[in-house]
């Protein structure tokens, strides 16, 4: 697929929610809706796009600029999707795709524990299920999702972060 060079991408952030249960660390993943454009069907983790009014809307510093944007976005787009309030933000990997539409996207992966919240999907998602990363297995996800959630199972087990790579 030939894009033409340019600046302008789509800013998408993702979520890997995790919790801590007596069977082991779960993860929150969701079936998307059928009608997306993008991995219609598939399981995934919570996420989306940047928008300008995630900061636009709070005060700028002395020098115009805009602290935290993603992170407010990242947890905006997890209580539209999922009803959920999500802990510490910690970054995990990012990746680089282009659309089937021809849009240039670029997706920061993150992972955060669970706060508070019950999982209630808005109409971009049509099943949910709070699994394991050997649970995560029997899900048709996202090519490179159950690696990511892998990676994060590995983090949170104890694992040295610099020696946790994406496969």
């Amino acid at each position: 697929m030939s894009t033409p060079n340019q600046e302008l991408h789509r800013i998408v952030s993702t979520a890997i929610i995790y919790k801590k249960e007596e069977s082991g660390i779960e993860y929150l993943i969701t079936k998307r809706s059928p009608h997306k454009k993008v991995f219609p069907s598939k399981w995934t983790v919570p996420g989306g796009g940047l928008e300008t009014d995630d900061y636009t809307t709070t005060p700028a510093n002395s020098d115009g600029c805009w602290y935290y944007a993603l992170s407010i976005s990242l947890r905006r787009e997890v209580r539209e999707e999922v009803n959920l309030e999500i802990g510490f933000i910690k970054y995990l990997l990012d990746l680089a795709l282009i659309r089937p539409d021809g849009i240039p996207v670029i997706t920061l992966s993150f992972y955060a524990p669970y706060k508070s919240g019950e999982v209630k999907l808005d109409e971009d998602a049509i099943e949910f299920v709070w699994a394991t990363y050997e649970e995560c297995k029997k899900y048709d996800l996202i090519e490179g999702i159950l690696d990511e959630i892998r990676m994060v199972d590995e983090i949170l087990k104890g694992k040295n972060e610099e020696e946790v790579k994406f496969r």
